[in-house]
């Protein structure tokens, strides 16, 4: 009668900022297999002298069996981070359009109305759903959001986040703050 041994739980993951494990070989693949772990999942184990990137392990065989890898970034289009950027300026720009409808017959009662930021959500609404946009494309694309996407209504930290999760510039996050406090030296 041969002993069996027992699969060691050596290995740790990373989910929604928290650190959990020692889980063995077999919970990770599992949790591939339900989706809780994916490309640009960090996991850890004694071997490693840092967190790697899931697909940099030999679990790779098991996230190319569920779906294809994420799109590389330079395949994915900016257009919409970039609108965003300039969203706080754009939303001013509406809220003059709806005012303007609005007191058509009575143009100083819409600059009063923008002066006292009356329709201030017209740009909280337009930065908003730039934001959720953007990151459903990033989904789309097979881009792992979870580091960022509950950020989508606080798009400054939403556009810095995206920014460093995704290896690029921040100028989109500079731009954006830049915009917003021109718009808000404006009032």
């Amino acid at each position: 009668m041969t002993k069996k041994t027992e699969e060691v739980s050596e290995w740790f993951y990373e989910l929604n900022g928290k650190r959990i494990g020692g889980v063995t070989e077999n919970e990770i693949v599992s949790l591939i297999n339900k989706g809780l772990l994916s490309y640009g999942s960090a996991v850890w184990k004694k071997d490693f002298q840092d967190w790697k990137k899931i697909e940099k392990t030999d679990f790779i065989t098991h996230l190319n069996q569920n779906s294809p890898p994420p799109l590389a970034t330079e395949h994915i289009s900016n257009s919409v981070v970039w609108t965003l950027a300039f969203a706080p300026v754009l939303g001013l720009i509406l809220e003059y359009i709806v005012a303007g409808v609005m007191y058509a017959d009575n143009q100083s009662k819409a600059e009063f109305e923008i002066s006292n930021g009356s329709f201030w959500y017209i740009t909280l609404l337009l930065n908003i759903s730039l934001s959720y946009w953007d990151e459903k494309r990033l989904k789309n694309a097979g881009i792992n959001t979870s580091k960022f996407s509950g950020f989508v209504w606080l798009v400054p930290v939403y556009l810095f986040q995206r920014a460093k999760s995704l290896k690029q510039s921040k100028a989109y996050f500079i731009v954006w703050i830049v915009m917003f406090i021109l718009v808000i030296s404006d009032y």
